[in-house]
């Protein structure tokens, strides 16, 4: 049998998603709390491979297993001996052929960031950080030339091991939320599949421009050079969180999961 996960996690205190040698990762966490419910070590696939730092709103795994337990009593057992940061949100038996990377249609990310003259505290971790104050105007420009297909080699990690780097950007969508010089944004990201480190690159060269450091259109120069060197630094992990994969509803996962649905409610600033 096969079984689709939806893990919801924080990922301050963890080495990202992948495992590691240390187990000091979200899937290290995940697999020891199945293996230990289920009295069984079973290896896990994830739709989306998230960095230190980075959260999740829904990953999606899957993995199978002989085991007979009903969807909830692998939300519930599971969840009984996971840290509190990280929960299972839902169970579903999926058919043999569903594969939660592959099947993914499309893939979706949300960048939280604080605007203020002082540094995040009860926030920190959780959202990023502007010191000066952002062009929402300048940055939504920038954020247009770059919906599309495109190699976005510039916005790559050298440890990227992705084949190819062009990605379809289906869509970013830049909103503030509030006035004066506090306040908060919002960015948006949609694509087939990204790239390591690919928003947290776009999110650097978009905060430049929101800074006034760069016109919009020197972003349309960052994507045509292909090369890292001439983007800005990464951003930081803090606020970035990943909303999820979608899938066709065929498969018969959750309405958050599948193509028809809206952005998962999450209010990433209470």
């Amino acid at each position: 049998m096969r079984l689709a996960l939806g893990i919801r996690y924080n990922g301050q205190g963890y080495q990202g998603w992948q495992s590691q040698l240390s187990g000091q990762t979200v899937q290290d966490k995940l697999e020891k709390a199945i293996a230990d419910f289920a009295r069984k070590r079973i290896g896990t696939l994830c739709a989306g491979r998230t960095d230190a730092g980075v959260h999740g709103i829904l990953q999606v795994i899957h993995f199978d297993t002989d085991i007979e337990r009903t969807p909830n009593s692998w939300v519930r057992g599971t969840n009984r001996f996971l840290p509190d940061d990280i929960a299972v949100q839902w169970a579903v038996p999926v058919p043999d052929e569903f594969h939660c990377r592959a099947q993914a249609l499309a893939r979706r990310y949300i960048y939280l960031l604080s605007q203020s003259p002082v540094r995040p505290s009860l926030e920190a971790g959780r959202v990023g950080w502007s010191m000066r104050a952002l062009d929402g105007d300048a940055m939504r420009s920038a954020a247009a030339l770059l919906v599309g297909e495109h190699d976005f080699s510039s916005f790559r990690a050298s440890a990227c091991q992705a084949k190819s780097p062009v990605k379809n950007l289906r869509r970013i969508e830049i909103t503030r939320i509030g006035e004066g010089e506090r306040c908060r944004w919002q960015f948006e990201f949609e694509a087939d599949a990204f790239l390591h480190h690919m928003i947290r690159n776009i999110m650097g060269c978009l905060v430049r421009i929101g800074h006034g450091d760069e016109r919009p259109e020197w972003i349309s120069e960052v994507l045509q050079a292909r090369s890292r060197v001439v983007a800005a630094p990464t951003f930081s992990p803090d606020g970035l969180y990943f909303l999820g994969p979608l899938y066709d509803a065929m498969w018969g996962l959750p309405a958050e999961a599948t193509m028809q649905s809206e952005r998962p409610a999450y209010d990433g600033w209470a």
